[in-house]
């Protein structure tokens, strides 16, 4: 039976009515089953009924068929587009594209190996596809705007099915200061505070509480400081990392040094910039590749070279992090207010407002 569908408050709706020329599809399945990365060609008239079929995630015109007794649906395809309707979105994306690389996917400015990059997207990454060019793929993801190899892109319901897998439920802090607690109640200490406008892992949503991950750490925010969302990752621009006036040759190496594995693993205990580190252990190979040793700990990290304040702060200084009992954590200043580290196993090495958290120590280790 060829499926058809209405859009219907964000989620399109198979009617289990027969086929009679007016506008109806059999559809075998049990009430309310959820069908995600599934295509369709939107059909006027349709008539919801009670037993029926949300469909999550539709972007494109069913060349398949819904098999009677299950939600299946088979050769999925092109753009959906509806008379009188928007386009169905998947993660916010109208035609989502999801990086499949190792490591990161290089955005470029012109569809050619040689041209500028213009940022970089993660592995699992999420884009808006805007043309396919033969072997290049014009894409826009975050702010991000240029060209990738389509070969290391997954389109259509590969796209819609890998981004099901890997989405991020996200708890984005809408309130000035918002207080990361060690427990779920506001009697038990507070690990850190983050600012408004930062995005934190949900790892469990509970009644009146959001546990999320900081770092490598777990910790505790109030859900009426916090809006919830799912998205996938995003790419970063490379103007995202800038310089101040007076930096020094090393220090401006060192910074375009780590930034180039944003988007590599966390591996606890690891110390592989290409195959997996923790916070220190990133700390450690990049500043390794400058001919300096450091210890593998952040609180060890922590009691080497001079303390400074977070105002006096160049790029290749570290920031230090703590959860209430003491350092934990530890990034390397890029500029511009940012930081670049080794966060957690579900975001590998990112980039951060140097004050996503508050830090506890500055730490300057390059003497020029």
């Amino acid at each position: 039976m060829k499926a058809a569908g209405v859009l219907l408050s964000g989620v399109l709706i198979f009617s289990a009515a027969d086929i009679n020329g007016t506008g109806s599809a059999i559809v075998n399945a049990a009430p309310n089953d959820i069908v995600a990365g599934v295509s369709a060609d939107l059909i006027s008239n349709m008539v919801p009924s009670e037993d029926s079929i949300a469909v999550a995630g539709v972007t494109g015109e069913v060349s398949g068929y819904l098999e009677a007794g299950d939600a299946r649906v088979a050769d999925t395809g092109v753009q959906m587009t509806a008379s009188g309707q928007d386009t169905m979105t998947a993660y916010g994306y109208t035609n989502l594209g999801v990086a499949k690389v190792d490591g990161n996917l290089n955005v470029r400015e012109t569809a050619d190996i040689e041209g500028e990059i213009v940022g970089k997207m993660p592995n699992e990454a999420g884009c808006e596809i805007l043309s396919v060019e033969g072997e290049w793929t014009k894409i826009k993801s975050g702010e991000v705007e240029g060209y990738v190899k389509s070969e290391y892109l997954l389109s259509g319901t590969d796209a819609v099915e890998m981004a099901e897998t890997v989405k991020q439920t996200i708890a984005t802090v809408n309130t000035t200061t918002l207080y990361v607690r060690e427990q779920p109640n506001t009697e038990c200490t507070i690990v850190t505070m983050m600012p408004m406008g930062e995005e934190l892992e949900v790892i469990e949503e509970m009644d009146g509480w959001v546990k999320i991950n900081v770092d490598s750490d777990e910790g505790y925010v109030s859900s009426d400081y916090v809006e919830i969302s799912t998205e996938l990752k995003k790419a970063m621009t490379m103007t995202e990392v800038r310089y101040g006036q007076g930096v020094s040759d090393v220090r401006v190496s060192l910074v375009q040094f780590a930034t180039q594995f944003v988007g590599n693993p966390y591996v606890w205990g690891g110390t592989s910039l290409t195959r997996g580190a923790d916070c220190s252990g990133f700390v450690l190979s990049v500043y390794a590749n400058y001919g300096i040793s450091l210890p593998h700990s952040s609180r060890a990290q922590a009691g080497c070279g001079r303390s400074i304040s977070a105002s006096e702060a160049r790029p290749g200084d570290l920031f230090f992090y703590g959860n209430g009992r003491g350092i934990n954590h530890v990034a390397i200043y890029i500029g511009n207010g940012q930081v670049v580290h080794a966060s957690s196993e579900r975001t590998g090495i990112k980039i951060s407002g140097a004050y996503y958290r508050t830090p506890v120590k500055v730490v300057r280790i390059l003497s020029d």
